[in-house]
């Protein structure tokens, strides 16, 4: 998504030309491409998916709604499996309309992953929770912690549900460093995404994530202690902002890869 302007077999060619040597899917443009091309594209380049998103939405009251948003979690899982990465990243969901029950609205996430969770573990594939700022908890995500994250998660086996430690979402959280080592010491950290921090926050808010090196975030501070606590894994770069999209997408590509450099290595 950082270059979505890119298509998918450009972004490809990209990568291998930088020596990027993953890539973290999104559904749609894979789904529009098409779910095996993709993994056949992604494959023969020598390339791998580091994770795949997105699942989620998983707050519905309504039994139809409910069933319709385990069955598409359901096909997630599937792709994911197909584009041979381990990790299905999960936005969990926003408030139902009219509701204000926060707890409720959580606790139907756990439901919902207790069906998940041995589907997705018979089939290689983790699901990661993503906390997303609390800014985004009435529409879009009720899980605003990585401890409120890890609570739900620690309800199932580590090899099945963990967590997405993105640095947008809890750089501001004076109790995440402490819930990194807790999620690293039980083997929950299934991705770890780097994001800055930038102001004034577009309209909507939800495309207002930096570039690294432009904002507020220390993220080699957040690298390393995401490397204390013992992750080896894939780390991605996940920006969404209108003026990046605007930009040329390989130069952007070349842009992001220099500043992982400078900012996290």
């Amino acid at each position: 998504m950082t270059v979505k302007q890119l298509p998918l077999p450009e972004l490809v060619e990209a990568c291998v030309d930088l020596g990027i040597p993953g890539i973290g899917l999104w559904r749609e443009p894979v789904q529009n491409y098409g779910v095996e091309s993709a993994a056949k594209l992604v494959g023969d380049a020598g390339l791998t998916v580091t994770t795949l998103c997105r699942g989620g939405f998983l707050t519905a009251i309504d039994p139809r709604e409910r069933a319709v948003a385990l069955a598409d979690n359901r096909t997630a899982i599937d792709e994911a499996a197909t584009l041979g990465t381990d990790t299905l990243v999960l936005v969990s969901g926003g408030l139902p309309a009219g509701s204000k029950d926060l707890h409720g609205a959580r606790e139907r996430i756990a439901d919902a992953i207790a069906e998940l969770a041995p589907y997705a573990g018979e089939r290689g594939i983790r699901l990661a929770i993503e906390p997303l700022h609390p800014m985004y908890a009435a529409d879009r995500c009720v899980i605003s912690t990585l401890t409120q994250a890890l609570d739900i998660a620690e309800r199932f086996p580590a090899d099945q549900v963990g967590v997405a430690v993105d640095t947008y979402h809890i750089w501001w959280d004076d109790q995440a460093p402490a819930q990194v080592a807790r999620a690293g010491a039980a083997g929950r950290i299934h991705t770890f995404q780097l994001a800055d921090w930038t102001t004034p926050l577009p309209e909507g808010v939800l495309n207002g994530r930096g570039q690294i090196g432009d904002g507020a975030i220390d993220t080699r501070e957040w690298r390393e202690r995401v490397d204390a606590a013992g992750y080896t894994g894939p780390i991605e770069v996940e920006l969404f902002n209108d003026v990046l999209w605007a930009r040329d997408g390989l130069e952007l590509l070349k842009e992001t890869a220099e500043r992982f450099v400078e900012h996290a290595l």
